[in-house]
């Protein structure tokens, strides 16, 4: 497979590197994109050095192109979506450009994987990364008895606004412990030692931009116009790796026990679930591993339909680089 990555510098560009060689996928040609400023770069993959490209809007750059992925952000995906696909690439893009246009799939494999298989367009769109994980420890419990209503309260790494989110976590940290004023500009406010109910901007009805994704996304991942999400996004002063309180209500009681045995032999799923010796998914742990970790199972004691579990994930594979390639390894296998 001829491969491109665009926004090669970034975050989850790095990312796509990594996943592409660990996964051992078959790269034969290796295309790094990104702008002006990161053009020029040299990056290692697979015992080779492959130099990053000026992104442009010749479209003889991508000729050839199996697979392209994209994450540098919603604009660029949107100006040179054409150029990308011109020689018949399948763009999987990572911005939310084209998450809910009718015509091209949204699709975490281990859920919709059949989706990714008719793109119009050439472009199939990845998920959210809170959207990703949460609907990967949906699917078990949806395959018992379909559900009706998700409340979610995210606690989002600071990973998930990029690099320099990251970088102004660990500044603060250190400004704050050597008794200066931290620099808070990534963030609405210090992020250290706080946390944040505010990720994306505020919409008229009083949610913010990415609990509106969650809402909207899980309904067209999981076919189910009628399900209702309602989300609140936090962020919190982790490094890496995103935390999910999820509440689920289904059509028919479904018992702890069920739930337990469903998330343990789910794809994509590693139950750690052992309150007695306080065994519980934590983002520490977490951290740089692909799974959808899932524990705390329990009854709702509000609803006598309703289970709730807590999730954590590292939004930058699961949540980005790893499910865009998973979706071109669903494709890669349907093909044969």
């Amino acid at each position: 497979m001829n491969v491109a990555i665009v926004g090669a510098s970034g975050a989850v560009g790095q990312e796509f590197l990594r996943v592409l060689e660990s996964t051992a996928f078959p790269v034969d040609e290796l295309r790094l994109f990104g702008s002006a400023r990161s053009a020029g770069r040299f990056y290692d993959f697979a015992g080779r050095r492959v130099q990053v490209r000026e992104l442009t809007s010749k479209p003889d750059d991508f000729a050839g192109i199996d697979f392209a992925f994209v994450s540098a952000g919603a604009g660029v995906s949107r100006d040179y979506a054409d150029v990308i696909t011109s020689g018949g690439a399948i763009m999987i893009d990572n911005s939310s450009a084209f998450r809910m246009d009718a015509d091209v799939p949204l699709v975490v494999p281990e859920v919709n994987g059949e989706d990714a298989l008719t793109a119009p367009r050439g472009i199939i769109a990845n998920p959210n990364c809170t959207t990703i994980q949460m609907v990967v420890a949906l699917k078990p419990i949806a395959d018992i008895s379909p559900i009706r209503r998700v409340h979610v309260s995210t606690y989002q790494a600071a990973s998930g606004a990029g690099a320099s989110g990251m970088e102004e976590l660990e500044a603060q940290t250190r400004q704050l412990v050597g008794g200066e004023v931290p620099t808070v500009d990534k963030f609405a406010w210090q992020l250290a030692f706080n946390l944040i109910p505010h990720i994306d901007t505020f919409t008229d009805n009083g949610y913010t931009r990415e609990e509106m994704k969650m809402h909207f996304e899980t309904k067209k991942i999981m076919h189910a116009p009628e399900l209702e999400v309602s989300a609140t996004c936090v962020r919190v002063p982790v490094m890496r790796a995103h935390s999910e309180a999820i509440w689920v209500e289904t059509e028919e009681p479904v018992g702890v026990d069920a739930a337990r045995k469903a998330f343990a032999e789910a794809d994509g799923v590693v139950l750690v679930d052992n309150p007695a010796a306080k065994s519980y998914p934590m983002p520490l742990d977490c951290a740089g591993l692909d799974p959808v970790f899932v524990g705390r199972v329990r009854a709702d004691l509000a609803n006598p339909r309703g289970l709730t579990f807590w999730t954590v994930s590292d939004q930058i594979r699961k949540g980005a680089a790893l499910n865009a390639v998973q979706i071109a390894q669903y494709i890669i296998s349907r093909r044969r």
